[in-house]
């Protein structure tokens, strides 16, 4: 399996960043994990990379015997006991979002806790993944609010599910049997809401159909969020992966 793959992370109108994304790619299989630091909780860059940290650690070491979803929810699970004993010695509430991208030769999974999200591209068309743990999405779902103005609704920030929460903090997974088998020209998109909230999922998709690899892809969708970013804009991190 052949992967092409992009990562940026910018602080956007923020004096730090609280984002953190990792990668392992490998011959046969690759995992990819992005997180996003809670604004607002000392520590958000801590937390992030805590959640992080932990599950490429495990990609590396304990992936004995398990399928990828089984694999995802257990260890997001222990990532999150990892972070609330750091919120204890730290003396901090950080909390962090998640979302994670497993693929195989012929498998795909995911997961995710929090608004960070996962977007596929194949066939010429776009899914996100992944369902926001927000109140904005809860309004969306209900009928409140069209998908378009979830970019822009007050609630958006509002998570029901975060990394750190012990009480909200159980993972979402899907897998190949809602994502079918990944095919030359698919692509993923990871990214934290400092990127998704500028962009509509139509843009995503003709940016991705008009790039030939995932560095102009990345770059395509930058253009568009850095005219429309303002002054205190969040952090934003993508990162793109086009099946080769």
């Amino acid at each position: 399996m052949k992967l092409d793959v992009y990562m940026f992370t910018n602080n956007g109108g923020r004096d730090y960043n609280e984002d953190f994304a990792d990668c392992r790619v490998g011959e046969t299989d690759a995992f990819f994990v992005l997180a996003d630091g809670l604004g607002g909780h000392y520590g958000g860059d801590i937390a992030s990379h805590c959640v992080v940290d932990f599950l490429t650690t495990a990609w590396e070491t304990d992936r004995e015997g398990r399928s990828c979803t089984e694999w995802l929810a257990r260890q997001i699970a222990q990532a999150n006991d990892v972070l609330i004993d750091l919120q204890k010695e730290k003396g901090s509430r950080m909390k962090s979002t998640v979302v994670a991208l497993c693929l195989g030769m012929d498998t795909v999974s995911w997961a995710h806790v929090g608004d960070s999200r996962l977007y596929y591209v194949s066939g010429g068309g776009i899914r996100c993944l992944t369902q926001d743990h927000s109140v904005t999405y809860k309004k969306y779902k209900s009928g409140e609010i069209g998908r378009d103005d979830m970019n822009f609704d007050e609630d958006r920030s509002s998570l029901l599910r975060a990394m750190g929460d012990a009480g909200h903090s159980n993972a979402d997974c899907g897998s190949q049997e809602e994502g079918g088998h990944v095919m030359p020209g698919d692509a993923f998109l990871l990214c934290s809401d400092g990127l998704w909230e500028y962009l509509y999922d139509e843009e995503i998709l003709v940016d991705c159909l008009k790039s030939r690899t995932a560095m102009q892809w990345g770059q395509q969708m930058l253009l568009r969020v850095m005219k429309r970013m303002k002054p205190d804009s969040d952090n934003l991190t993508l990162m793109a992966v086009v099946v080769q």
